[in-house]
């Protein structure tokens, strides 16, 4: 676990993707319902059937959502990054959780309670279109996650999250180095590919000579020649 200081809340409010239009004042009187929940690496945060009180924030480490089918299968949703944040819509809904909730690492995160939101958001509709703008953003990825499953087979899947993990990087640019986050199975899933699968595309890019695998760390040659090979 890192530095356990007392973070900025009102800061790390500002910087989350669902706050990042509001106003100081409006940040000031959200940060009043908002405390500092630490998990070490592997533990719950919360299952599915849990009751909604709130959501989170990530202020630093990395979350899994997923859920388990009935045949023992895990499934993961999301891995929600740093400055991300989870568990809105369920908040909104007043509904259990439908997924459940795990520290890939040891994270930190930002609790907002669900009475705060509530109780501002009755006094300020403005921070209500805002949120409802942001969480509109979500379900549009969502929808855009759905119809890759649905539409794009496993190497236009791979190629193309591997290119948005590439914060930088001009097309022609050659020899990128990216290194991947969390593990090729959590990867796998989250493409809704079975490990196998996702193992042999890699081969199959590396033999093509558009990547190097070394463990977690992949050297792309090209972005231009593996982006062209997405379509192909």
């Amino acid at each position: 676990m890192r530095d356990l200081q007392p973070v900025n809340i009102e800061t790390h409010l500002k910087n989350a993707v669902i706050f990042n239009e509001l106003e100081d004042e409006e940040i000031a009187l959200i940060a009043k319902g908002a405390r500092e929940v630490r998990y070490d690496k592997g533990a719950p945060i919360f299952h599915r059937g849990d009751s909604c009180t709130g959501f989170h924030i990530v202020v630093f480490g990395q979350v899994k959502l997923s859920f388990t089918s009935a045949h023992g299968v895990e499934k993961i949703v999301e891995i929600v990054q740093q400055g991300q944040s989870f568990g809105e819509a369920m908040m909104f809904l007043d509904k259990p959780y439908v997924v459940s909730a795990l520290a890939l690492s040891s994270s930190l995160l930002l609790h907002i309670s669900k009475s705060a939101v509530f109780s501002e958001l009755e006094r300020n509709y403005d921070i209500m279109r805002k949120m409802l703008g942001n969480l509109a953003c979500q379900t549009h990825q969502l929808m855009l996650d759905v119809e890759g499953y649905s539409m794009l087979t496993g190497k236009q899947r791979i190629i193309s999250y591997l290119l948005n993990q590439l914060e930088n990087g001009e097309p022609g640019s050659e020899a990128v180095l990216l290194d991947l986050s969390v593990t090729k199975g959590i990867i796998a899933s989250r493409l809704n590919l079975t490990q196998e699968h996702f193992s042999r595309i890699l081969h199959e890019l590396s033999d093509l000579d558009l990547i190097q695998v070394d463990g977690r760390r992949l050297t792309i040659h090209s972005l231009q020649r593996l982006s062209m090979h997405q379509f192909e």
